[in-house]
């Protein structure tokens, strides 16, 4: 077992450390998604996971959480934690992107057990859809029954600001109409039905919770915005004209992730609730200076780390109230 206190404090410093860690690494092993071995993501394969987490840990998660750019402050709120390096678990994925740690963090957020994962897989690493959202169904395997997914986007809603927080209430899936989704290839039962109806991908009771928590959180309320969400491949930025157009489509704002996990979420019966930090203006005429910094978004999710971690932390605080699939208990 990988025991970690995430609270651990030296000379007024917050320190991370491990009573035991697994010494064997792997490369980052990119692959190319065309090249990519079709056994890869199998059932099997993610038994294989995760059997190898649960025998290392006690801890029994209800829930997945997602973190996304610069979000990772929530992961520092679990107790009782048990940790694992992305390049530790075997057949998984490494983050190759700035503000994403690459760990799974097994604890307790609200008393209730949950499974964090520090920073995410994207497409434009080069791995595939499948790849990007594999880990979503070792959270169902390991028990989780909802998803709560966070993310970095850029608002094409001009009403939108800076620093605004944007729940999802749905989204336009561009890279499916391209015919690219995590779920292309042989179905498999044991994880969910061969077509997937996706008109309420997003839990209007965890909708709910939100809204009702975010009047409990000093300063939440006036930032808070409720909206669809895009995800385009990256990793450039879109253009004006792309940008008019998914305004046209009803977007209000766009990012990189997020979509794709959903789906395989609700593939495997997850309840799922996802939010947007906006951490930028979308660039929507051509007289406009356009400015975009990865560290700057990573910037944004700091200032607003503690609003953000009260959110979910008082939306976890309901879901032994709400089962899977929205059912009050």
């Amino acid at each position: 077992m990988n025991r970690t206190n995430l609270n651990e404090v030296t000379n007024g410093e917050q320190h991370t450390t491990s009573s035991t860690k697994p010494s064997a690494k792997r490369t980052n092993g990119l692959y190319n998604p065309v090249q990519e071995n079709a056994s890869y993501g199998s059932y099997e394969m993610v038994q294989e996971i995760a059997t190898y987490l649960l025998d290392r840990t006690r801890i029994r998660p209800l829930c997945g959480i997602i973190c996304g750019s610069g979000l990772g402050c929530l992961a520092e709120l679990l107790t009782e934690v048990d940790c694992f390096d992305y390049e530790t678990i075997p057949h998984f994925p490494v983050s190759t992107v700035a503000g994403h740690l690459g760990r799974l963090v097994f604890g307790y957020l609200a008393s209730v057990p949950v499974l964090c994962m520090q920073g995410r897989f994207h497409y434009y690493e080069g791995y595939s859809l499948a790849k990007c959202s594999m880990p979503v169904r070792v959270m169902r395997l390991v028990g989780c029954t909802h998803l709560i997914a966070t993310n970095a986007a850029g608002a094409i809603n001009s009403s939108y600001r800076v620093g605004d927080i944007m729940l999802i209430k749905d989204h336009v899936n561009l890279m499916g109409f391209a015919g690219n989704c995590p779920l292309l290839g042989p179905n498999d039962e044991r994880f969910g039905p061969r077509f997937l109806g996706m008109a309420k991908a997003y839990e209007p009771a965890l909708l709910q919770a939100a809204k009702e928590a975010a009047t409990h959180v000093p300063g939440l309320q006036s930032v808070l915005r409720e909206g669809v969400y895009c995800c385009v491949g990256g990793p450039n930025f879109e253009t004006v004209a792309e940008g008019r157009l998914m305004a046209l489509l009803g977007v209000d704002a766009i990012g990189m992730s997020t979509v794709h996990e959903i789906i395989t979420a609700r593939h495997c019966g997850m309840t799922c609730f996802a939010f947007s930090l906006i951490t930028n203006m979308c660039t929507m005429s051509y007289e406009e200076e356009e400015e975009h910094c990865h560290e700057t978004f990573v910037d944004v999710g700091r200032q607003l780390e503690q609003r953000i971690c009260d959110l979910v932390t008082r939306v976890v605080s309901t879901l032994p109230t709400v089962g899977a699939n929205g059912h009050k208990e």
